[in-house]
């Protein structure tokens, strides 16, 4: 089943990669962009609820989705970059096992536990 989790993810990454492509901006800009979400661990400098809470908003792929939505109405290629990146960068954590985080521990997350035991 990982597998399968995992596959599926790889063809979202793929396809963000391709929404990316159809996008007027310079190709090294979505290897650049793609780790921006990651700032949303700050949270955790205050707790691991406050962590998990912000991590996990912004790593959630319905607000990607709804992000890249608003710049397709809102005729504005940003917005829409923005949306992109979103939705890559959780494809691409989830590809790599590393899920929404649970309130109790950074290393606790919906696809299971981060590292060794």
């Amino acid at each position: 089943m990982k597998s399968l989790i995992k596959l599926e993810e790889l063809a979202m990454f793929l396809f963000a990669g391709l929404l990316f492509w159809y996008t007027d901006f310079v190709w090294w800009l979505f290897p650049a962009l793609l780790l921006v979400p990651d700032v949303s661990m700050v949270g955790y400098a205050m707790n691991n609820k406050m962590g998990a809470y912000l991590y996990n908003i912004v790593h959630h792929k319905g607000l990607a989705l709804l992000i890249y939505s608003m710049g397709i109405f809102m005729k504005s290629p940003t917005i829409e970059l923005v949306g992109i990146i979103l939705f890559a960068h959780s494809s691409m954590d989830r590809l790599f096992g590393f899920g929404l985080k649970h309130i109790n521990s950074f290393r606790h997350t919906h696809l299971g536990k981060i590292g060794g035991s």
